[in-house]
């Protein structure tokens, strides 16, 4: 009786800690206010432009850049094959349309064909990559202000072959040399003729590039159900046929495609680049309204992918559990953060 006695008033203690530990307010005081940081902004999608080949229909691919720039949708990389590497190659040195329309309109043909009677007639195309090299200020691909892509094919093997490396003038000749017009272009151990006749319109190269929507721009020739006039005509026809299948393939790969109303313009007919300008201008202003909703579709989608990666994460179940104060008293309460989420200990 004794020794209870004299423990009596520690017993009395411990219980009336207990009591305060188990009673009361137990409610967690809520947590100091996370500081929201913004979010970083979310680029644009990188539109890139692909413009087929057609000879003297390519012309279009100015008009066609032209509507784009006026409706505020500029072009961050481009490729081209065969008349599209031509324009290509200006746009992507820093030309705007209105300076490559006025280029269009001094070109004298003698600039750029240069027949080699002792090859069958060919044309030889080293004048055309002189051509293009003075207008791009003699600098290599990698030099020009916009990523850029000539598309052309390997003879020995058939292979696309995709220049985006070295001399700009020569890959473009590369490009555009038709079988059976140009001589074939000798690059290191391997001879290349026209991009078109493994990649009409050469969307593939552009996502290549690291386009995220790609407009491309078809100026092949459909088979009009006669017969061509000229030996120029005969082989651009035939190359249109050959690639018809090939290109529709790599067509359904682009988000937007572009078909000016070319067809009845030969692929020699260079008098007739204005009205292949405005015909590019008419299908790029038809096409607009479809362009800007699927942008701005994809910037929608975008946007939300990148909410949701910065998102902040959920709290912790725990630390929105209300505390008891015997667990304050053991140190047994989870400690939180602002984000609520438990803190190592």
């Amino acid at each position: 009786m004794r020794l209870i006695s004299r423990s009596r008033p520690f017993l009395f203690a411990l219980c009336a800690v207990l009591l305060a530990a188990c009673g009361g307010d137990n409610v967690r005081p809520a947590p100091p206010a996370a500081v929201v940081k913004p979010l970083p902004a979310v680029p644009k999608p990188r539109v890139g432009i692909a413009l087929g080949g057609g000879a003297a229909k390519g012309f279009a691919h100015i008009g066609v850049i032209k509507m784009l720039e006026a409706n505020g949708i500029e072009p961050q990389v481009v490729s081209g094959t065969s008349a599209g590497s031509v324009v290509g190659a200006l746009y992507a040195s820093g030309m705007d349309p209105f300076q490559m329309q006025k280029q269009a309109f001094a070109l004298d043909e003698a600039k750029i064909r240069d027949v080699r009677l002792f090859s069958g007639g060919l044309v030889q195309g080293l004048k055309l990559q002189d051509y293009v090299n003075e207008l791009v200020g003699k600098r290599t691909i990698q030099q020009l202000k916009k990523p850029f892509a000539a598309v052309s094919t390997q003879l020995e093997n058939g292979e696309r072959t995709v220049f985006v490396r070295g001399n700009t003038g020569q890959a473009v000749r590369a490009s555009s040399s038709i079988p059976g017009v140009f001589e074939p272009v000798v690059i290191g151990k391997a001879s290349y003729v026209d991009g078109g006749v493994v990649s009409p319109v050469p969307v593939d190269a552009a996502r290549q590039l690291g386009a995220d929507f790609v407009i491309a721009v078809d100026i092949s020739t459909k088979a009009p159900g006669t017969k061509p006039g000229s030996m120029l005509g005969i082989v651009n026809q035939s190359i249109g046929i050959m690639g018809q299948r090939l290109g529709e393939q790599e067509l359904a790969r682009a988000d937007i495609v572009i078909r000016p109303k070319v067809n009845d313009i030969g692929p020699a007919d260079f008098e007739q680049k204005n009205n292949a300008i405005l015909e590019g201008e008419r299908a790029a202003l038809a096409a607009m309204p479809q362009i800007k909703a699927k942008l701005a579709e994809l910037q929608r989608s975008r946007n939300a992918a990148h909410a949701a990666r910065h998102a902040p994460p959920k709290p912790d179940p725990r630390c929105l559990e209300e505390p008891s104060r015997l667990g304050r008293l053991f140190g047994r309460d989870v400690k939180c953060d602002a984000a609520g989420q438990p803190v190592k200990q």
